[in-house]
């Protein structure tokens, strides 16, 4: 008999650019400068060392950064001879009327297949009720017409946002990004957990549990400074919903891909290997319909 495949580690978010081929304006932030660089799937590699559980990275999900369909298009075309990943978050204008042409034309193009998801930065949107303008329920349901799935970065406060979506379009499968950025700098979980709560009682949606290292103190956060917030996610969804992800580069902001990769790592102690296979693969190839590299 051949040798058994070792259990993968997937990475269900993360980001590369290349500021020679496209700017990203977010970049000119002040305290991003350490991060205002071009990252590969080179770097990406040569970066995530550390095992979690014993996994080692396998596959990926990369995510959009700008609101740019051309961005989409050069990650589509990066997944389709790279190996690492394998599948890409893009971004189409959801208030289009033509968005759903436009997803068919990403879908037919090269990498096309790859196009699994899309995100909006609702995290930037003023407007309270930006997931529930009639022309953006309108593009997300050419979303789901075409057997995507929509990936919801909110912050904290906005997670209500996410509620009534949820509500509005249950056949749209949904999963939230950084566990919609609670405040773990400022301690301040309990709005944050009550939201979350309400938004995991919707069984079409799941969680990422992502981002959160940059949402703590950037130089001093520790596991225990985590661990509220992991608890939380843990009861809310069940592990059978969640999935780990870097948010590799913006993760170098505080630590880094390895770091975080050990904090899960510990964090995983108290789960059993069917809940600790759920999060490092399971969900993530679930929802993002995601195949083997062998």
């Amino acid at each position: 008999m051949p040798p058994s495949q070792p259990p993968a580690l997937i990475d269900a978010h993360h980001h590369l650019w290349d500021l020679v081929q496209r700017p990203q304006p977010w970049l000119d932030e002040p305290d991003l400068t350490s991060i205002r660089r071009t990252f590969t799937p080179d770097d990406l590699w040569a970066t995530a060392t550390s095992t979690v559980a014993g996994r080692r990275l396998d596959r990926t999900v990369v995510v959009q950064c700008v609101p740019d369909v051309p961005e989409t298009e050069d990650l589509l075309e990066l997944a389709a001879r790279e190996p690492l990943i394998a599948a890409v978050v893009g971004w189409a204008d959801l208030t289009s009327p033509a968005v759903g042409d436009e997803l068919d034309r990403l879908l037919a193009g090269p990498g096309g297949s790859h196009l699994r998801s899309l995100r909006h930065l609702v995290q930037g949107e003023t407007d309270p009720e930006w997931l529930q303008r009639p022309e953006v329920e309108g593009g997300l349901a050419a979303v789901r017409d075409r057997g995507l799935g929509y990936d919801v970065l909110v912050r904290s406060h906005q997670l209500d946002q996410a509620s009534r979506l949820a509500e509005r379009l249950p056949d749209l499968p949904l999963v939230l990004d950084h566990a919609g950025k609670p405040d773990i700098a400022g301690g301040e979980l309990g709005e944050w957990e009550q939201r979350l709560r309400r938004l995991a009682a919707h069984p079409q949606v799941v969680c990422k549990v992502s981002g959160l290292i940059t949402e703590a103190d950037h130089q001093a956060w520790t596991t225990a400074d985590i661990r509220p917030v992991w608890d939380v996610l843990l009861s809310a969804f069940g592990a059978d919903r969640l999935m780990f992800g870097s948010d590799w580069p913006v993760a170098n902001l505080a630590g880094g891909w390895n770091r975080w990769a050990e904090t899960v790592d510990e964090l995983l102690g108290g789960c059993s290997a069917d809940e600790t296979s759920a999060i490092l693969a399971d969900t993530a190839t679930a929802f993002y319909r995601l195949t083997s590299n062998a």
